[in-house]
């Protein structure tokens, strides 16, 4: 068993670039152990990783806010409070926050992520016509 207190986690940062357009403040909860990774991220409006994809999947659960997420091929679709997303493994995607909402999940990441290139505004932009309607 490996317990890890609030102090011994990695903490919260900035972080523009890298994997991220716009700026998103991802707090690591658990490193890497046994192939599974545990991230708090906090995207503010508009912001979201890059392309990638996880060796053996990915869960994302919603905390706050609202997002957006899409795999490869597939539609935008709208991320609430409460929800959780399976992608699989090997499946390209990309997640963050709506152009007007922050956004905060939990991502549990399994095995090695691969890192692609950003999300192009064009690929982004047409999720505004996605989130007009709240249920």
């Amino acid at each position: 068993m490996i317990h890890i207190t609030p102090e011994e986690q990695a903490g919260t940062a900035g972080k523009p670039g890298s994997q991220f357009t716009g700026t998103a403040f991802p707090y690591v909860t658990m490193a890497q152990t046994d192939g599974v990774t545990i991230n708090t991220v906090v995207f503010t409006p508009g912001a979201r990783t890059h392309w990638h994809s996880h060796e053996n999947g990915q869960i994302l659960q919603v905390l706050a806010g609202r997002g957006l997420v899409q795999s490869e091929g597939g539609p935008i679709e709208v991320l609430r409070v409460g929800d959780t997303v399976w992608v699989p493994p090997g499946e390209r995607h990309w997640h963050g926050a709506s152009p007007d909402s922050f956004l905060s999940h939990t991502a549990i990441s399994l095995g090695t992520t691969s890192w692609e290139h950003p999300v192009a505004d064009h690929e982004y932009e047409p999720s505004r016509d996605s989130e007009g309607s709240e249920q």
